[in-house]
């Protein structure tokens, strides 16, 4: 049996703070009610003094987990290849930020960062002992599209067998088990005219393994509304999806990965009145989690499509992955 911890990303309250709504305390008081027994933080959007933490920051932390009782466990860093106009950082400069976030997820007392896959494996490779000075487990994201069994995926974990370091490893985000269309992409659809009848024949093409192109053509070819194009790229983007007969195998390359894994992100997009996410399978995932002996954090991670706020849907996951977990 495993120690399934549930945590919360604070970026599930990002609508709110973004509008002034709520402020870095009300964040983590959130969580707190919600049941979190601890949290991530992304740098980039909660940290004021960022790459840097300041004293000020590290109080308001410090004076928060007097308060409600929990901190901050994991570290969301930003790995960002992109931030020049004129080319993309070298793996030296991207190596450089990575230690730099390293820094600020050990004052703040986080055990894991998630590290995305815009740093290359050689990169990764390289920050092993960087990750072991500051004794913080480095877990690279295992986002959809990608899958544990991808080549993207598979060049890293042998990069974590060369290195024989315990500090790298994965995160694996539960939004490449999805084996349904993204919810609130279909309901925008909706909203915007779209009729169900082409949504449903948009995801039929998916399943039946057609390219976006010969999708298009043919929903196009059926009379559907151009506003169908939004959701048709998802199905074939970062919230695409599988067919449910494919289940059975990503849940094992998601057990094959487990003993890598540092902590998990509980991505959920739409959990429905009576507690269950529309097209992620918790009740066939958390179970292979908690019986595959994993120690460590799950972390929610609400990505707000609707722009409704994370307040009312985290507190739904939390209580669905409990209920699951007989937590």
């Amino acid at each position: 049996m495993g120690n399934v911890k549930l945590g919360v990303t604070l970026f599930c309250y990002g609508t709110e703070y973004k509008r002034y709504q709520y402020d870095f305390e009300e964040c983590v008081r959130q969580a707190a009610e919600a049941g979190a027994t601890g949290y991530e933080i992304v740098g980039t959007q909660m940290i004021p003094s960022y790459p840097s933490v300041s004293d000020e920051f590290l109080g308001l932390v410090e004076s928060c987990r007097k308060k409600y009782g929990i901190g901050p466990v994991g570290y969301g860093a930003n790995n960002d290849k992109g931030m020049l106009y004129d080319r993309n950082l070298t793996d030296d400069e991207m190596l450089a930020s990575a230690v730099l976030d390293l820094k600020a997820a050990n004052a703040l007392g986080c055990k894991v960062m998630r590290v995305q896959y815009m740093m290359s494996p050689a990169a990764f490779g390289r920050l092993a002992p960087y990750a072991e000075l500051y004794d913080v487990r480095c877990g690279i994201e295992i986002h959809n599209p990608e899958t544990p069994a991808s080549p993207n995926m598979q060049a890293y974990l042998e990069v974590i067998r060369q290195t024989g370091s315990k500090y790298l490893g994965f995160v694996p985000d539960f939004g490449f088990l999805a084996v349904a269309p993204n919810r609130p992409m279909w309901l925008a659809a909706l909203k915007n005219g779209v009729k169900e009848e082409h949504l449903e024949l948009a995801a039929q093409c998916r399943r039946e393994g057609l390219s976006q192109a010969e999708a298009t053509e043919k929903v196009m070819a059926a009379g559907a509304s151009p506003a169908i194009m939004t959701a048709l790229s998802g199905m074939y983007g970062f919230v695409q999806f599988h067919d449910r007969r494919d289940l059975p195998g990503l849940l094992q390359e998601l057990k094959d990965i487990i003993p890598y894994s540092f902590e998990m992100h509980g991505k959920f997009h739409y959990i429905d009145d009576d507690g269950n996410e529309a097209s992620i399978p918790y009740d066939e995932i958390l179970p292979l989690l908690r019986d595959s002996g994993f120690d460590g954090y799950l972390i929610c991670e609400y990505e707000d499509e609707l722009y409704c706020g994370g307040a009312e849907l985290t507190r739904r996951q939390l209580a669905m992955e409990k209920r699951i977990l007989g937590a």
